[in-house]
């Protein structure tokens, strides 16, 4: 049987988001070995655009800039790393060889313990390991990619009874790396999500998942409503009191969630 292995794909994440990952430490030592953010680009790759965006939200995150324009010169000028920067990519490096090495060893103990079924572990951690505030997360894989000019509609399946669609722009998609196949996370807003009891009433809302209520939990302004879907997951919503009063939602109720496509937001791991 062929042995499974965990692959260290570290990212260092601030309280408003991952700053380094290894995509942005592959784009940051391709700076330093090109001295050019066009040419650095190109090898990841990403975009022009998608590679300056890394870029400033790394120096914004950052204590002191990692990366610096410099002017002038016989080629006009260009992109380096500060003293800051090959210190921080150096660290990232020298941390990532201990995280593999703390992998293949926790790898080795899985292999005499669970016989070597480790994939199913894998994919668990990774989706435990996500934290966002979007109430709604779910992972599926990516069946659908269409281009509609400045944007993707990209369609994700959930699971043999569920399909939702989002819509992300496509400098967004490429960043993400999108791809038929592509394993996905989707969130979606508790305050996206609006509820209807009518079988027959027309949404314009590209998601429609119809469940049954399983829990309400009343508040003085706003309640919280959960739907268990047919394959068992779950939509979580907040509707005004009144609303959930007026569509007599209780447990047991059939309820469909729905939320535009838009509303969509999706993550991927590198």
């Amino acid at each position: 049987m062929t042995s499974t292995r965990f692959l260290a794909r570290m990212s260092l994440d601030t309280d408003v988001g991952t700053a380094l990952s290894d995509t942005r430490i592959r784009l940051l030592e391709a700076i330093e070995r090109e001295g050019s953010i066009n040419r650095a680009a190109k090898t990841v790759p990403l975009s022009y655009k998608a590679a300056w965006d890394a870029i400033d939200t790394i120096n914004n995150l950052a204590p002191e800039p990692l990366v610096t324009r410099v002017s002038g010169g016989r080629q006009g000028g260009g992109t380096q790393l500060t003293e800051y920067g090959r210190r921080i990519v150096a660290m990232y490096r020298a941390l990532e060889i201990e995280y593999q090495a703390a992998l293949d060893r926790l790898s080795a103990r899985l292999d005499e313990v669970s016989g070597g079924d480790i994939q199913a572990f894998q994919r668990l951690m990774h989706s435990m390991s996500m934290k966002t505030s979007a109430r709604n997360q779910f992972a599926g894989t990516v069946t659908g990619l269409r281009v509609g000019g400045v944007d993707y509609e990209v369609r994700i399946r959930l699971d043999e009874h569920t399909e939702i669609a989002a819509i992300i722009t496509n400098a967004s998609a490429e960043n993400l790396g999108l791809a038929i196949g592509k394993e996905v996370f989707a969130l979606v807003k508790s305050s996206s999500v609006m509820l209807t009891t009518e079988r027959g009433v027309k949404l314009t809302a590209r998601n429609q998942l119809w469940g049954e209520v399983a829990q309400v939990y009343e508040g003085p302004v706003n309640s919280e409503v959960t739907l268990v879907l047919p394959s068992g997951r779950s939509v979580t919503c907040v509707v005004t009191a009144d609303s959930c009063a007026a569509l007599g939602l209780a447990p047991g109720v059939e309820a469909c969630a729905f939320f535009k496509s838009s509303s969509v937001i999706l993550a991927a791991y590198d």
